[in-house]
């Protein structure tokens, strides 16, 4: 019996012309059911009231949190080599924010 190790399997990945063209979005929905994430990606521009979804990436919750912990690994990096991505909320916009939003937690308030 050898002792040898095997190289791990290598994927042969291709991109397509229009694939790698890529898809702007600003704006994601995402749902879930027991078994699956549903990503739903469109954008929504300035004066215009409609849009349509431009991608669907479903996936299982394994994948999902794999992908959260992918993006959270390439935003460290991504900051490491740039600097913080800032996110800043214009307060004074009666208007509902649409888009990418941060949840914001409000501070906890003091009992008189």
């Amino acid at each position: 019996m050898s002792n040898t190790l095997q190289n791990p399997q290598q994927i042969n990945i291709q991109l397509g012309e229009k694939e790698a063209e890529g898809i702007y979005s600003n704006l994601a929905l995402i749902t879930h059911s027991g078994a699956e994430f549903i990503f739903d990606f469109t954008r929504v521009l300035p004066g215009v009231p409609k849009t349509r979804i431009y991608a669907r990436i479903i996936m299982t919750p394994q994948h999902a949190k794999s992908l959260l912990k992918a993006l959270t690994d390439n935003i460290s990096k991504y900051e490491s080599q740039f600097g913080e991505i800032k996110i800043t909320l214009d307060q004074n916009k009666a208007e509902k924010q649409i888009g990418f939003q941060p949840q914001v937690q409000e501070p906890p308030q003091e009992e008189a």
